[in-house]
């Protein structure tokens, strides 16, 4: 397969504009120019479907899918034309709109178990909802999370057990806690250390691999008999492992849960929902707790955002999503990892996950995990018009479109193992990508 030659000026015009305006360059550190190599793409213009064109009209076939939240495709015409009958009546009042009653009503629908539900526009403000509703619930302060899962929220009391926790005081970090995934010890070992003091355990229901059976039922039963809350973080499981998020698929049902990314296709809508018993501190009809000032956002129910919600959750009742998409995860899952087998790079480079939400992991020659030569996988795929900073399938990936990625993936392959018969620096064309969690900027991507 032969690479095409893919010039980048109209985005490193707009990615120097870009850093002297927007600190970081963009808005979500995960698009950040430092998690990508040289040459890529460094603004995306438009997207349709499962492509994308960036700012100098090179086109590509994603699988980043908008940090997954993109679950049906780019601009999914059903999704967009909901939103935009909506928008022309207005968007914002100053009082609830009717919308907010028809799609809170849809999503409980759909998971079962959450008697009530705040919307929202992002993960954050969710889980953060959630952490606070279960401190005074509980009235204790400490709250425990999954050590092995990356990311929670952009609040406090997450960033503050990163590196990246300059600005967040010590006696915040110091009242959250970590525990290990599929390590039931590791949980009971906290309540055992901090006896009446944890108000929540949160975790992913699963990542790159199932939770062990009665796993999370063991936690959950844990952290009751202990008096702490039991929250599920579905923004990546929900609507991918199931139309009831991963609670469903693993038969658990949480006390609160926190969904986002898919559920309006790209349309900024989280959810915070659970049991009435919990939800209903939020609320005006209780008078034997305290208030809590739960979740109030000027933008959370904005009308179309909320129409494109109920269209997308339409769409996942009616279609088959979720079998779509993992029938052709696994044949990036299985096909990709026979590729690399046979170039005899089993050892350095791995595709893993759920079909429905894959990744990849680069080695060097020492099997050390290496950013050199992710940015360099990136690098190779990007010149055969692959955008793949994950592997994550949407319902408008046809198989078309997998064939043209293995062959990308082929290519790329080959690269790769001269890479590491020589030297990555030899093909890698500038500084490699770097981990968003870093204490301190070396300074390789201050300039472009």
């Amino acid at each position: 397969m032969n690479s095409i030659t893919r010039r980048f000026e109209s985005s490193r015009a707009l990615q120097r504009r870009a850093h002297e305006i927007i600190p970081g360059g963009s808005h979500t550190y995960a698009k950040g120019d430092d998690q990508y190599p040289i040459l890529a793409p460094g603004f995306i213009a438009r997207g349709s479907g499962c492509h994308v064109w960036d700012a100098d009209g090179n086109s590509y076939i994603e699988y980043g899918m908008g940090n997954r939240a993109v679950g049906l495709g780019h601009a999914y015409p059903e999704v967009v034309e909901a939103a935009r009958q909506e928008l022309i009546n207005g968007s914002n009042f100053t009082r609830p709109s009717t919308i907010e009653i028809t799609c809170a009503e849809e999503f409980l629908s759909l998971i079962e178990g959450a008697e009530m539900v705040k919307f929202c526009k992002d993960g954050s403000d969710a889980t953060s909802g959630a952490m606070r509703l279960a401190r005074a619930y509980t009235g204790r302060d400490l709250i425990a999370l999954c050590g092995d899962h990356p990311f929670f929220s952009t609040d406090d009391w997450f960033i503050g057990t990163t590196a990246v926790n300059a600005g967040i005081p010590q006696a915040t970090r110091d009242l959250t806690l970590t525990f290990r995934y599929n390590d039931i010890e590791s949980a009971r070992r906290l309540f055992e250390a901090h006896p009446g003091k944890i108000a929540a355990f949160i975790l992913e229901a699963a990542r790159s691999e199932d939770p062990k059976p009665g796993y999370l039922h063991e936690l959950r039963s844990l952290c009751h008999e202990h008096g702490a809350l039991f929250v599920l973080d579905e923004m990546i499981t929900g609507f991918r492992w199931h139309n009831g998020g991963a609670q469903k698929y693993y038969d658990i049902v949480p006390d609160l849960s926190c969904f986002g990314k898919a559920l309006a296709n790209g349309f900024s809508v989280s959810a915070l929902a659970g049991r009435r018993e919990f939800m209903r501190l939020g609320g005006l009809n209780h008078t034997d707790k305290p208030r809590v000032f739960l979740l109030s956002t000027t933008h959370g129910a904005e009308t179309h955002a909320l129409a494109a919600a109920i269209a997308t959750m339409g769409i996942y009742r009616r279609e088959p999503v979720i079998a779509h998409i993992n029938r052709l995860g696994q044949r990036l899952l299985t096909e990709g990892n026979a590729l690399i087998a046979s170039h005899g790079l089993a050892k350095h480079i791995r595709i893993f996950g759920k079909p429905c939400c894959l990744a990849y992991s680069t080695l060097d020659r020492e099997l050390n995990p290496s950013q050199a030569f992710r940015s360099l996988f990136l690098q190779e795929t990007i010149r055969q018009g692959i955008l793949m900073p994950s592997l994550v399938v949407s319902f408008t990936h046809t198989d078309a479109d997998i064939d043209h990625t293995l062959e990308a993936i082929d290519a790329a392959l080959d690269i790769y193992a001269q890479a590491l018969e020589s030297d990555v620096s030899r093909y890698l064309v500038g500084r490699p990508s770097q981990i968003v969690y870093r204490s301190y900027n070396d300074g390789s991507t201050a300039t472009l």
